[in-house]
């Protein structure tokens, strides 16, 4: 017993006893964080409603929105193009294919899109607008065999009023949007268009 004792008491063992302390209460360290931060495989185990401060992207009923999944239509028709007035800086013409119009369920305007230049250059895209956040985004670019090309960076954008070619603004001030939300049916968006009668603030 004597001997046991004085080894119990040797610098060795003591040392091996803190060692084994100091690993346990890292274990136990280690288990609380992982329980924090929540189930890798269950995002939304552990996490609070917050992003890092940021505000987050809810509906009004507090649900997270989604994006609607979207048909990219047939390439325009001339017949079905229409007009609209950007800004007196404006360096290109505008268009909207009137067929083209949709309107989801996810608050996005989807639309076809037609600019063409002085020289007589003109682009093609499907686009869409979420009038709630003010963002618009490319989905796919025209091409000269009338096919379509996936955009290959897809991601909303906030609209901007500083440029003279503002057609995102105009559309969605003018026409698309209003409150927050979709400016009525897609009928009325379409006859707004072809009449070129824009909104009216307060109306």
């Amino acid at each position: 017993m004597a001997f046991a004792f004085r080894a119990l008491r040797s610098p060795s063992a003591t040392n091996k006893l803190l060692q084994l302390l100091a690993a346990s209460l890292l274990l136990l360290g280690a288990a609380a964080h992982v329980h924090a931060a929540g189930d890798p495989f269950n995002p939304g185990a552990g996490a609070s409603s917050s992003n890092s401060g940021m505000p987050d992207d809810d509906d009004d009923d507090g649900k997270s929105w989604q994006e609607a999944k979207s048909e990219i239509p047939p390439q325009p028709q001339a017949a079905n193009l229409v007009s609209f007035y950007v800004s007196p800086t404006a360096t290109m013409n505008f268009f909207v294919d009137v067929n083209s119009i949709s309107a989801g369920s996810d608050g996005v305007v989807r639309y076809t899109l037609v600019s063409k230049s002085q020289g007589g250059a003109e682009n093609v895209s499907y686009e869409g607008i979420r009038c709630q956040t003010y963002e618009s985004k490319s989905y796919a670019f025209g091409q000269k065999d009338g096919s379509w090309s996936r955009a290959r960076l897809s991601g909303w954008k906030q609209i901007s009023e500083s440029s003279g070619n503002r057609q995102h603004a105009a559309l969605a001030k003018d026409f698309l949007c209003q409150d927050g939300m979709i400016a009525g049916k897609v009928e009325d968006i379409r006859s707004r268009l072809r009449s070129n009668r824009p909104i009216k603030p307060g109306s």
